[in-house]
């Protein structure tokens, strides 16, 4: 398999772990991705070296082949910075259905086979990362449920399925215990900080759920700061007061503060609203918002509170800065969650909180903000996390993005092919109607 082709899918677990790991001892490839278009419409050679972006010239510039590199025709193609998946749920993903059981004998990958459940959340895990990235999300950050019976046996599975995906697709944990204020909530905070020296890279959780909110959010930052830790919380944001409290506890912390889905704050009346914003863009809050659907932490739709998307339009002309991300993946709290962030996107154009553009950036470049990772642009010198969808212009391609091909650390790790067959139809071919489109 050369590095233009990726691995499918469903070779999970060692094979993934070593390809990365041969990949890791290669000297630095040189990959051409020929002929594609760019959002601003014009239509480039780019010019991958190792895991950067080296050069990106005019179409036909950058060598004719003789140069070792490997070529990738992306004629028809519109390149775009890769997304991000800020707000996953990998831990309760895809549990909508009854699960096949693999087989649990003789594993060699590191976890214990006489834990079944540890083994589920870890192939569960690595399934639904997996189905994101061949989506386009080269970094994936997943909220995990510790504490309780379970302690950190979720966590720990998350991690194992993170290192097998290691070369594939960047995974991440944030640490989400349930109480943490009161005697109940002792052995919660102990837990979150067992849970940050496992490799939780955040600390998060619901202080909604806590007797006492402000409390939760109290010892949430205690313990980022004392590990240096960003963190990113579940709230409905439905209470004006209780929000204004949380944005001046975390106003102005370093790493930042995610929060989200915010929900409540759509049903809020308008200068409510907009007030909740303004405090919201004054403490420097990322709000990630999740257009396909709740996330099942904290949201119970009921006649009288129903699920809605944050306002993302007021947040925006406050300041705040929001990205999207898919929550729910096939569970309980969404059984036909799909996880694509270039829905999330479509969905926040289609319902006219903004426009295409700024739709794609929620879940690319504002995504990647919002998880402490580098910006991407195709642009020399930047990080090759890009994603190739079939299309000539972003809002039809968020519209129709079947066909994709996504390149992580500057090689193609996913690819997606879809090909549109029609019947005979009389005039088709006067009218210059497509009998077949392939990706």
């Amino acid at each position: 398999m050369t590095d233009s082709e990726p691995q499918e899918p469903g070779k999970a677990g060692r094979d993934f772990r070593d390809a990365a790991a041969r990949h890791s001892t290669r000297p630095a490839r040189s990959l051409v991705l020929c002929g594609a278009r760019l959002a601003d419409g014009r239509t480039v050679d780019v010019r991958l070296v190792g895991e950067r972006i080296e050069a990106v010239g005019t179409a036909g510039s950058l060598g004719t082949g003789q140069d070792g590199a490997t070529r990738i025709d992306l004629s028809g193609y519109l390149l775009l910075p890769a997304p991000a998946e800020p707000h996953a749920h990998y831990d309760t993903a895809l549990t909508a259905e009854p699960p096949g059981r693999p087989d649990l004998d003789h594993r060699t990958d590191g976890t214990d086979p006489a834990d079944p459940a540890a083994v589920d959340v870890q192939r569960r895990t690595t399934e639904a990362a997996l189905l994101q990235l061949s989506q386009g999300a080269t970094a994936l950050r997943t909220h995990v449920h510790i504490g309780d019976v379970a302690g950190l046996r979720s966590l720990g599975a998350v991690l194992q399925a993170r290192r097998s995906l290691r070369g594939l697709v960047d995974l991440s944990a944030v640490a989400v215990p349930r109480l943490l204020t009161g005697a109940a909530g002792a052995e919660g905070l102990s837990i979150l900080r067992d849970a940050v020296k496992m490799g939780a890279a955040a600390v998060g959780g619901c202080p909604d759920l806590d007797p006492d909110p402000g409390g939760y959010v109290e010892a949430v930052l205690e313990v980022a700061a004392e590990h240096g830790c960003p963190v990113d919380l579940h709230t409905d944001a439905g209470d004006p007061a209780r929000l204004a409290r949380l944005a001046a506890a975390v106003g102005g912390l370093r790493p930042g503060v995610t929060i989200g889905p915010c929900g409540g704050l759509a049903r809020l009346p308008h200068q409510a609203a907009q007030r909740a914003a303004g405090q919201l863009a004054a403490a420097g809050v990322t709000v990630v918002c999740l257009p396909q659907g709740n996330c099942g932490v904290l949201e119970r739709p009921t006649s009288t509170a129903p699920s809605r998307t944050a306002p993302v339009r007021v947040l925006a002309a406050a300041g705040v800065r929001v990205a999207a991300g898919s929550g729910a993946l096939r569970d309980a709290a969404n059984q036909v969650g799909r996880g694509d962030p270039l829905e999330a996107a479509y969905l926040l154009a289609s319902h006219g909180e903004t426009r295409p553009y700024s739709a794609y950036e929620a879940v690319s470049t504002r995504a990647r903000a919002a998880m402490g990772l580098p910006e991407v642009r195709v642009e020399a010198g930047f990080p090759a996390e890009l994603l190739a969808v079939r299309g000539n212009e972003l809002a039809g391609a968020l519209s129709l993005a079947y066909s994709r091909i996504v390149v992580h650390r500057g090689r193609v790790v996913a690819r997606t092919s879809a090909v549109r067959e029609y019947c005979d139809l009389v005039g088709a071919r006067e009218l210059g109607l497509p009998r077949q489109s392939q990706g």
